[in-house]
């Protein structure tokens, strides 16, 4: 119990680890929190700093949800039944910590990018398909909002009817990311609707 809780906290504060902020901060001299979206993601940074600071973001963005559900392997019960929970734990700790850091002042980003790499060590290949649909609809759109939260709905329907996945806690936490998604986009569905929502550049002005 004492080792998975301490699991947990790493978890967390991988999670808590701003790449946005810092990469922001040491070569740009901006705080992209303070700019654009503000929030301290992949998006806002590409929107803000361009594609060569928001290519860097982003990839550790998602080796940090990666790493942080490998470290189920540290855990007592990495050969029981618990195992899928151990890591679903994992999942939210690491995603917790992008949105809250501890080492941004609690202010991070919507979690999408370590999102997808926490899922991708759980089911790469749902998640290869949920990055192919974000990929579609980013280029028919240039909404990364919309591509972000059309990717997540379709978690749970790739696992169900194009992989035949009957587990109902997987099935469950499919579910679950994607109303964290619809969640944390709340703002920029509202703003979907009033036709106010930005469309990404892929160079900077």
């Amino acid at each position: 119990m004492v080792i998975n809780i301490i699991l947990l906290i790493t978890a967390y504060l991988l999670g808590s680890i701003p790449s946005a902020v810092w990469i922001g901060k040491r070569f740009y001299g901006v705080d992209v929190r303070e700019h654009g979206s503000k929030n301290a993601g992949a998006t806002n940074t590409l929107r803000v700093l361009g594609p060569k600071a928001a290519l860097p973001v982003f990839i550790m963005d998602l080796a940090k949800g990666f790493a942080a559900v490998q470290l189920y392997r540290l855990s007592p019960d990495a050969l029981t039944g618990w195992v899928f929970y151990i890591k679903l734990a994992l999942v939210a700790a690491v995603v917790l910590g992008h949105i809250f850091p501890v080492f941004a002042g609690f202010r991070g980003g919507k979690g999408v990018a370590t999102l997808t790499g926490s899922v991708l060590a759980i089911n790469p290949p749902a998640v290869l398909l949920c990055i192919l649909t974000f990929v579609l609809v980013l280029s028919l759109t240039r909404y990364v909002s919309l591509s972000s939260m059309t990717a997540g709905v379709m978690l749970p329907v790739y696992l169900r009817f194009v992989f035949g996945e009957k587990y109902p806690p997987l099935l469950i936490f499919a579910c679950a990311v994607s109303v964290l998604l619809i969640w944390t986009h709340r703002r920029n569905i509202g703003r979907l609707l009033n036709g106010t929502e930005s469309k990404i550049r892929f160079v900077r002005k």
